[in-house]
């Protein structure tokens, strides 16, 4: 290994074949300590990445370290390495207990450290009740954190999260994501992957999208989307008066497109200036005294995005 740092997870020139079929493709980043989302949909190179990051694969050509540590040290770097795995895989008839306990004698502790081990994991997901129940009978979000609990306990400093958010409720959401904020604020890596754009944009401190095996784009989503500025940016409006906002939206140079929804107070703005747009919607609202209930970005989805950076104005099919 030629290059290795400390702090950062490194890619160089990594690429991984899987036969004859290319997972990725040279990729090369620099992934600092924090919140990163690993954006892309099935078949994108999400998961070959996040397995070249934990050990689970080697790369076919490159070089990888997760703070300086190679894939061809697995001991060092499975406890250096945090996983939580998308899909559920319990042991028959564990607890939640059970499950931190076994995962931590692989990590060589004793039963006493292990058990002071699991429990302070436990405690950091709010299980401590269900902690002796069998996890065949938690619910979804209790999974998910009995499985953040896992990826934890070892007191791991890089955590890799996959979908850790699909399925869960509203507020079952929130915890988690609040939970994954304290992680990467201590000063962790904390990757999360997903296929929705705006979820990790709510949570994330940078953004990789992946598309094809290779890294389409990265930074902070709005310094991505700004990589885009040539393809007209569609923003939603909910209002009492969207005709009023379509009248003035046709009188600007940079808006393409204004369109009244069916739906009740709904407006549809295609804009190659989303800067000289929200300037103008404010007048026009304090002008008529109009009642907003939402502005929001109508295709900052990973779909509307790809196919914007690929060439494709329809996105990904």
């Amino acid at each position: 290994m030629n290059e290795r740092s400390d702090s950062t997870i490194v890619f160089r020139n990594v690429s991984k074949f899987y036969g004859e079929v290319l997972g990725i493709n040279r990729i090369n980043l620099d992934i600092p300590p924090g919140l990163t989302g690993l954006v892309g949909p099935n078949g994108s190179g999400k998961s070959t990445m996040m397995h070249l990051m934990t050990g689970l694969l080697k790369p076919s050509k490159g070089h990888i370290s997760v703070l300086g540590i190679p894939p061809d040290k697995p001991e060092e770097l499975f406890r250096m390495v945090g996983y939580c795995c998308q899909y559920d895989s319990f042991p028959p008839g564990s607890t939640g207990l059970s499950f931190l306990q076994n995962t931590l004698a692989l990590h060589g502790l004793d039963r006493t450290a292990a058990d002071e081990a699991a429990w302070k994991a436990i405690e950091r997901v709010g299980l401590e009740e269900a902690a002796r129940r069998k996890v065949a009978g938690y619910s979804k979000g209790m999974r998910q954190r009995i499985k953040l609990a896992q990826a934890i306990c070892h007191d791991a400093q890089v955590l890799i999260l996959d979908e850790p958010l699909n399925g869960l409720d509203p507020m079952a959401r929130a915890e988690v994501i609040d939970f994954m904020r304290n992680l990467a604020s201590e000063g962790r890596h904390v990757i999360v992957s997903s296929h929705i754009l705006h979820e990790v944009d709510v949570i994330s401190d940078q953004v990789i999208l992946v598309h094809g095996g290779s890294v389409v784009a990265e930074g902070e989503i709005r310094a991505v989307r700004g990589e885009i500025t040539r393809h007209p940016i569609q923003i939603l409006i909910r209002c009492n008066q969207p005709q009023v906002i379509a009248a003035r939206a046709f009188e600007l140079d940079h808006v393409v497109e204004a369109r009244i929804l069916e739906e009740e107070g709904g407006l549809l703005i295609r804009t190659r200036d989303a800067d000289a747009f929200f300037k103008a919607l404010n007048e026009v609202v304090l002008e008529n005294q109009i009642d907003i209930e939402t502005v929001a970005p109508a295709d900052e989805n990973v779909d509307a995005v790809y196919g914007y950076l690929i060439g494709n104005p329809g996105g990904e099919g």
